[in-house]
């Protein structure tokens, strides 16, 4: 009992956040509690004219990676992440579709057939669509609460110019209970407002601490449905296999999202070659499971070993826990076989997903023995 006490106390005093300027590498400043973290990037909203859906209707799909396929040829197909349907267009024929568009995304406007499937089943067709402009938003302020703040921090604040309140481009490096670094989030931001903390020991104005308020957003923001694998990782590593195996296929992008960004200060460092893995196929549903599972063989829970084909031929290269022959005894293989061997390529055609990452393996001299 005195031992767990005395881990929460020093947890307590522990530094959970440090904000970093990133051109000159000086701390602005370290603090145990942020505000505003969580929050939804961006997202495009599309009606589609003409909505045919194949088989079960998709309303209520949340998190799906959607592909559009045109059907003229005159473009190429369009990734549109963690879609969601918000059902018909009222007194229309039309679908209303959200979700993240990548840099490459679709046209505002497109008049001509398009297809579309989440990688593993045709979703439906449209004649057409548009782009909608949601409505505005503000995103609340990140709020550094209980900030020590560093002596180029107290110089800024003491001039309280329009330029020194600027800091530029910030990174917010969080470590977690364990003192572990655990994630690095990127953000341009510009002091508004900064008053004496209430955090920290004695009555809070003598403690020196200060709460920052800052303008700006994430570069990233942390989506909200993240936010209980966050609290799961934050108490440290996942210390036993399969943590992941019980979440959804959206959750299993995110947990799959924070083990390929987190830092690793192990990257870089392998084992000899010649090694034996083994992989629980039990939970490998669905991608993420596929790579969630790869990276637990390879390097323990919590582990990362890629996270498409082409990062998972990297990773066999070196440089991420294993390099050289080796061997990987798979169980429960029939699980990925039946929910990975009809998959769609982003243009539509079937493909063998688990075939294909079997051939990676052995490409670069994992011995694949499948139970």
């Amino acid at each position: 009992m005195m031992a767990d006490v005395q881990e929460k106390e020093a947890r307590r005093g522990r530094t959970r956040y440090r904000l970093t300027d990133t051109e000159r590498g000086h701390a602005w400043g370290d603090c145990a509690e942020v505000e505003g973290l969580f929050g939804e990037t961006w997202r495009e909203t599309y009606e589609l004219f003409g909505w045919v859906p194949e088989g079960a209707a998709v309303l209520g799909w949340v998190g799906r990676d959607v592909w559009w396929v045109p059907q003229d040829g005159a473009l190429d197909p369009w990734l549109l992440e963690d879609a969601e349907s918000l059902g018909p267009h009222p007194g229309t024929d039309g679908l209303v579709l959200t979700g993240l568009d990548g840099h490459l995304g679709p046209p505002e406007d497109h008049h001509g057939t398009v297809l579309l499937h989440d990688g593993r089943r045709l979703l439906g067709s449209c004649r057409g669509f548009t782009r909608i402009l949601p409505p505005g938003r503000s995103d609340p302020p990140i709020v550094l609460r209980g900030l020590s703040p560093g002596e180029e921090l107290r110089r800024a604040l003491a001039t309280a110019t329009r330029r020194t309140l600027d800091l530029g481009e910030a990174a917010l490096e969080v470590r977690d209970d364990r003192g572990e670094p655990f994630a690095e989030l990127l953000m341009w931001v510009t002091v508004s407002s900064w008053c004496p903390s209430a955090l920290g020991s004695g009555s809070g104005s003598g403690s020196g601490l200060i709460d920052l308020e800052l303008e700006g957003k994430l570069s990233d923001p942390v989506p909200e449905h993240a936010r209980p694998l966050w609290e799961r990782w934050l108490a440290g590593r996942p210390q036993t296999p399969g943590a992941w195996a019980a979440l959804d296929t959206r959750q299993r992008w995110a947990w799959l999202d924070h083990v390929r960004s987190r830092p690793r200060p192990d990257t870089g460092v392998d084992r000899p070659a010649g090694q034996a893995y083994e992989l629980d196929g039990r939970p490998v549903t669905d991608v993420p499971g596929l790579y969630l599972a790869l990276g637990e063989a390879v390097n323990g829970p919590g582990g990362y070993f890629g996270a498409n084909l082409d990062a998972l031929d990297d990773c066999l290269g070196g440089g991420f826990g294993h390099s050289g022959h080796g061997t990987l005894l798979w169980h429960d293989s029939a699980v990925a076989r039946e929910h990975l061997s009809h998959a769609l390529t982003p243009d539509g055609r079937p493909y063998d997903l688990f075939g294909a990452a079997l051939e990676v393996l052995a490409e670069s001299r994992m011995r694949v023995t499948l139970a």
